[in-house]
Protein backbone atom coordinates (compact mmCIF):
# COMPACT_ATOMS: atom_id res chain seq x y z
CA UNK A 1 0.00 0.00 0.00
CA UNK A 2 3.02 2.29 0.74
CA UNK A 3 4.37 1.66 -2.35
CA UNK A 4 1.07 2.30 -4.33
CA UNK A 5 0.55 5.91 -2.68
CA UNK A 6 4.51 6.86 -3.19
CA UNK A 7 4.24 6.02 -6.55
CA UNK A 8 1.06 8.26 -7.30
CA UNK A 9 2.80 10.95 -4.74
CA UNK A 10 5.65 10.85 -7.33
CA UNK A 11 3.85 10.42 -10.77
CA UNK A 12 1.35 13.35 -9.43
CA UNK A 13 4.59 16.07 -8.68
CA UNK A 14 6.36 14.63 -12.10
CA UNK A 15 2.83 15.44 -14.10
CA UNK A 16 2.85 19.22 -12.13
CA UNK A 17 6.29 19.81 -12.78
CA UNK A 18 5.82 19.09 -16.32
CA UNK A 19 2.62 20.93 -16.42
CA UNK A 20 4.36 23.85 -14.74
CA UNK A 21 7.22 24.47 -17.33
CA UNK A 22 4.50 24.00 -20.09
CA UNK A 23 2.94 26.61 -18.87
CA UNK A 24 5.88 28.72 -18.71
CA UNK A 25 7.92 27.75 -21.71
CA UNK A 26 8.96 30.03 -24.22
CA UNK A 27 8.53 33.65 -24.39
CA UNK A 28 5.63 35.52 -23.20
CA UNK A 29 4.63 38.29 -25.73
CA UNK A 30 4.51 41.69 -24.61
CA UNK A 31 1.15 43.16 -23.99
CA UNK A 32 0.20 45.72 -26.94
CA UNK A 33 0.35 48.97 -23.96
CA UNK A 34 -1.08 51.76 -26.15
CA UNK A 35 -2.75 54.66 -24.57
CA UNK A 36 -4.65 55.39 -27.38
CA UNK A 37 -7.21 52.97 -29.09
CA UNK A 38 -10.00 52.46 -31.21
CA UNK A 39 -13.06 50.56 -30.05
CA UNK A 40 -13.73 47.04 -31.08
CA UNK A 41 -16.08 47.93 -33.69
CA UNK A 42 -14.65 50.79 -34.51
CA UNK A 43 -17.27 53.40 -32.82
CA UNK A 44 -15.24 54.99 -30.56
CA UNK A 45 -11.26 56.37 -30.15
CA UNK A 46 -10.41 56.72 -26.50
CA UNK A 47 -7.19 57.04 -24.15
CA UNK A 48 -6.32 56.52 -20.93
CA UNK A 49 -4.51 58.81 -18.41
CA UNK A 50 -3.17 57.11 -15.06
CA UNK A 51 -2.81 59.68 -12.37
CA UNK A 52 0.80 58.70 -11.70
CA UNK A 53 3.20 57.01 -13.47
CA UNK A 54 4.75 55.37 -13.00
CA UNK A 55 1.24 53.50 -12.05
CA UNK A 56 1.68 52.09 -8.12
CA UNK A 57 1.22 48.89 -6.83
CA UNK A 58 -0.95 48.68 -4.09
CA UNK A 59 -2.63 52.34 -3.81
CA UNK A 60 -6.16 53.39 -5.08
CA UNK A 61 -6.06 55.64 -8.02
CA UNK A 62 -7.77 57.62 -10.19
CA UNK A 63 -7.69 58.08 -14.23
CA UNK A 64 -8.87 59.84 -16.62
CA UNK A 65 -10.50 58.27 -19.51
CA UNK A 66 -11.12 60.44 -22.63
CA UNK A 67 -13.64 59.03 -25.38
CA UNK A 68 -14.42 60.31 -28.57
CA UNK A 69 -16.41 59.50 -31.48
CA UNK A 70 -14.30 58.02 -34.57
CA UNK A 71 -14.65 61.85 -36.32
CA UNK A 72 -13.53 62.99 -33.17
CA UNK A 73 -15.86 64.71 -31.34
CA UNK A 74 -15.73 64.52 -27.93
CA UNK A 75 -18.13 62.39 -26.05
CA UNK A 76 -19.84 63.63 -22.97
CA UNK A 77 -22.93 61.88 -22.16
CA UNK A 78 -22.11 58.18 -21.89
CA UNK A 79 -22.54 55.17 -19.66
CA UNK A 80 -19.08 53.59 -19.09
CA UNK A 81 -18.49 50.09 -17.37
CA UNK A 82 -15.02 49.11 -15.80
CA UNK A 83 -13.77 45.57 -15.32
CA UNK A 84 -9.88 44.42 -15.61
CA UNK A 85 -8.20 42.12 -14.44
CA UNK A 86 -4.65 39.88 -14.92
CA UNK A 87 -4.62 37.66 -17.93
CA UNK A 88 -2.01 35.86 -16.76
CA UNK A 89 -3.30 35.19 -13.52
CA UNK A 90 -6.78 34.54 -14.56
CA UNK A 91 -8.23 37.07 -11.46
CA UNK A 92 -10.27 40.23 -11.98
CA UNK A 93 -9.30 43.87 -9.88
CA UNK A 94 -9.08 43.74 -6.21
CA UNK A 95 -11.56 46.79 -6.27
CA UNK A 96 -14.81 47.89 -8.76
CA UNK A 97 -13.39 50.79 -10.48
CA UNK A 98 -16.33 52.71 -11.69
CA UNK A 99 -16.80 56.74 -14.05
CA UNK A 100 -17.33 59.15 -10.73
CA UNK A 101 -17.69 62.06 -13.19
CA UNK A 102 -18.22 63.29 -16.63
CA UNK A 103 -15.44 66.18 -16.51
CA UNK A 104 -16.28 67.83 -20.27
CA UNK A 105 -14.70 67.74 -23.33
CA UNK A 106 -14.58 63.94 -23.66
CA UNK A 107 -13.25 63.25 -20.53
CA UNK A 108 -14.15 61.21 -17.44
CA UNK A 109 -12.89 60.27 -14.04
CA UNK A 110 -12.23 56.83 -13.28
CA UNK A 111 -11.53 55.88 -9.36
CA UNK A 112 -10.95 53.44 -7.09
CA UNK A 113 -8.46 51.24 -9.22
CA UNK A 114 -5.61 49.47 -7.56
CA UNK A 115 -3.50 47.34 -8.84
CA UNK A 116 -2.44 44.77 -6.22
CA UNK A 117 0.91 43.06 -7.65
CA UNK A 118 3.48 43.83 -10.77
CA UNK A 119 2.58 42.27 -13.90
CA UNK A 120 0.29 42.32 -16.92
CA UNK A 121 -3.22 43.81 -16.69
CA UNK A 122 -6.07 44.66 -18.93
CA UNK A 123 -8.87 47.54 -18.50
CA UNK A 124 -11.69 47.03 -19.97
CA UNK A 125 -14.20 49.88 -20.78
CA UNK A 126 -17.97 49.53 -22.36
CA UNK A 127 -18.83 52.58 -23.83
CA UNK A 128 -22.79 52.89 -24.15
CA UNK A 129 -24.06 55.71 -25.79
CA UNK A 130 -27.13 56.56 -28.61
CA UNK A 131 -24.39 55.33 -31.26
CA UNK A 132 -24.11 52.21 -29.71
CA UNK A 133 -22.35 49.95 -27.72
CA UNK A 134 -18.48 49.21 -27.76
CA UNK A 135 -15.30 48.23 -25.60
CA UNK A 136 -12.02 49.48 -25.73
CA UNK A 137 -9.37 47.03 -23.96
CA UNK A 138 -6.10 48.91 -22.55
CA UNK A 139 -2.65 46.68 -21.27
CA UNK A 140 -0.26 47.72 -18.49
CA UNK A 141 2.98 46.60 -17.20
CA UNK A 142 3.98 46.98 -13.74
Amino acid sequence: MFIKSLARAVTSAALFAIAACHHYSGVVPAPDIATTKTSEHGLYRASVRPGTTPIPVGKLQAWTLHVETIAGAPVDSASIFVDGGMPQHGHGLPTRPQVTAALGKGDHKVEGLKFSMGGWWRMIFVVRTAAGVDTVVFNAAL
